[in-house]
């Protein structure tokens, strides 16, 4: 079997996402991706006995599930914390298999190097007709920023290093989904725009989340001070409102897939349906 590539320094993201999180990082990300969890779980007529947070950086996704939840509920965290059931690496689900009814992650699978292998994984750990919902970081979520840097390094160094992570398109995850075996896979998105005074405040407040490159192919040397002033002045011109603040794109996906069970709805098999679709689309007269 091949090993995943290295594309994320994974402990690096850890041990920012770690000090950010102990010096009160900004949470208005992950306190919008707990409330659309709560409706998400709310809309599901059914009790999950046995639940885990996986990985999810705080305790928000653990809380939801707490209020929720009439069994138990497992919070593994990927670093040691007061509020912790256990401290995991993601890319390594330590539990056996059907240990769950309900797997949760929230923001925190967008550093995973194998993203195959973990819904692989997270699927073993479902009992059948069990669920996976996660929310992670999209990859529209810093488009401007990202445009802005590229164009700036450019110009003034002749060349470009990838200064803001690559995040997973919405359009892949259906299909990893499915690789993995899980049944009536579901994607979708969360678009939000946030305004900044500068380009300045926005990266200001990603160090302070821990959301700075991660990448293992990330340019060692800091970028000059021209090239950031340049790029504030590209971000200004190009994505600026009448008042002078700027946009900042973020999205957060969604997925979600059941581990199969007979009780499951199932797809007809070609060719026994009843009504043609030609019919169907007819207009009505």
């Amino acid at each position: 079997m091949t090993a995943a590539p290295e594309i994320f320094d994974r402990k690096l993201a850890r041990n920012r996402a770690q000090r950010a999180i102990a010096r009160g990082a900004p949470d208005f990300l992950m306190r919008r991706a707990s409330e659309d969890l709560d409706e998400r779980l709310g809309a599901i007529r059914r009790d999950f006995p046995r639940a885990l947070d996986l990985a999810t950086p705080t305790s928000h996704f653990a809380e939801v599930l707490a209020a929720r939840s009439k069994g138990r509920v497992l919070r593994a965290a990927p670093f040691a914390r007061a509020d912790a059931s256990a401290v995991i690496d993601e890319e390594v689900i330590p539990f056996a298999a059907q240990s769950f009814d309900l797997i949760v992650s929230g923001l925190a699978l967008q550093w995973v190097n194998d993203l195959p292998g973990l819904f692989a994984q997270a699927r073993r750990c479902l009992a059948p007709d069990g669920l996976f919902l996660a929310a992670m970081t999209g990859g529209q979520s810093l488009a401007e920023l990202r445009a802005a840097l590229t164009q700036a390094e450019a110009e003034l160094c002749g060349g470009a290093s990838p200064r803001v992570s690559p995040f997973v398109e919405v359009r892949d995850l259906g299909g990893l989904l499915q690789r993995a075996g899980f049944a009536m896979p579901v994607t979708d998105r969360d678009a939000l725009t946030l305004r900044y005074d500068s380009m300045f405040s926005l990266c200001d407040d990603l160090r302070r989340m821990g959301a700075a490159n991660a990448l293992v192919a990330r340019a060692r040397r800091p970028l000059r001070r021209s090239v950031f002033v340049r790029a504030a002045q590209i971000y200004a011109e190009r994505f600026s409102d009448p008042d002078g603040r700027v946009r900042a794109s973020f999205e957060i996906v969604w997925l979600s897939g059941w581990a199969p069970h007979e009780s499951q709805q199932k797809p007809l098999l070609p060719g026994t349906a009843q009504v043609r679709l030609a019919d169907v689309l007819k207009p009505r007269k």
